[in-house]
């Protein structure tokens, strides 16, 4: 009889298959293949493969990888995030990260560290909180987490010397920041080898966290909470934010009700579409649309990793 069994048209989907749904209509070929690795046993082969799309001559990486930022030109920010893909399905090594060293060796200031944008993106668009100058400071922002991530596994180049170095200068030097920046000085703290140190620094700058209020600890208060300056209103940080594995020293920061609420908090953030939304400013259609499936994998892979179901 019809009828008598389960509409698939109406049957309520699960998180992790709404989120699919999204991945599927708006998402760039790389980040339907990250999903695909991440969450339907995909190969790291094809995730690769989309990367190389982005890859230029001089090692580094460009065509908007890193959305707010348009045009072909290799820039630090882009070759970070191809970094950092390629750590995420095991594939950071070999002749493909040894150019990347060598991109960031020519690109890097006096003093070893990155800029987050090369001048070279003069004349191609940007986001305008991303400012262009023709010499611009290196910046921990740009460098911390792609230190971070070289240590972690084990690769070694001359320019990750002075790196580390102005890295340790800048994190221990931390006083007056910003949420983003924090983040970027976990990044380079989880993965640098000094663990003493590292969590000597860590322990300072989770104080500061909580004395400034960078983390919504209670997300049903939200409106308590300061939102730094020069962010987008509602642009807020949360525990998950910082802390996006258990193993992050950023973890000891919170209290498990803490975390709790802010896990919570990510996966009630989901919405109709399927999709995470971005809290940054959104200058472009293009740059919001293509950002927000990059944020959504995110999104999943932190409750993953903290244990929560996504089924």
């Amino acid at each position: 009889m019809a009828g008598t069994g389960p509409d698939p048209l109406h049957t309520p989907l699960s998180s992790r298959a709404r989120a699919e749904r999204f991945i599927w209509l708006t998402a760039r070929v790389l980040e339907q293949r990250r999903f695909e690795y991440h969450f339907l046993r995909g190969g790291p082969d094809g995730v690769e493969a989309a990367l190389t799309a982005h890859l230029n001559e001089d090692g580094g990486y460009g065509h908007a990888l890193e959305p707010d930022l348009r045009g072909p030109i290799s820039q630090p920010l882009h070759t970070a995030h191809a970094l950092y893909v390629l750590d995420s399905i095991g594939r950071c090594g070999g002749l493909r990260v040894e150019r990347m060293c060598r991109y960031f060796t020519e690109v890097s200031t006096s003093e070893g560290a990155l800029p987050a944008v090369h001048p070279a993106q003069r004349g191609y668009p940007a986001a305008p909180f991303i400012p262009v100058v023709d010499d611009p400071p290196g910046e921990l922002l740009a460098t911390g987490p792609v230190v971070g991530l070289l240590h972690r596994n084990r690769v070694w180049h001359a320019w990750l010397f002075r790196a580390t170095d102005f890295c340790w200068a800048a994190v221990e030097g931390l006083t007056r920041s910003h949420p983003y920046e924090i983040e970027a000085a976990v990044a380079f703290l989880d993965g640098v080898p000094d663990r003493s140190r590292a969590e000597a620094v860590a322990d300072r700058l989770g104080r500061l966290v909580r004395e400034r209020q960078w983390a919504v600890l209670d997300p049903e208060r939200i409106e308590d909470y300061p939102v730094a300056d020069g962010y987008a209103p509602g642009e807020h940080h949360f525990p998950h934010d910082y802390a996006r594995t258990p193993g992050s020293l950023a973890r000891r920061w919170f209290t498990d009700e803490e975390m709790a609420r802010s896990l919570d908090h990510l996966e009630s953030s989901q919405e109709d579409d399927g999709g995470w939304p971005i809290t940054w400013r959104s200058w472009a259609p293009a740059a919001a649309l293509e950002a927000r499936p990059r944020v959504t994998i995110e999104a999943l892979r932190t409750l993953h990793a903290h244990g929560r179901r996504i089924d």
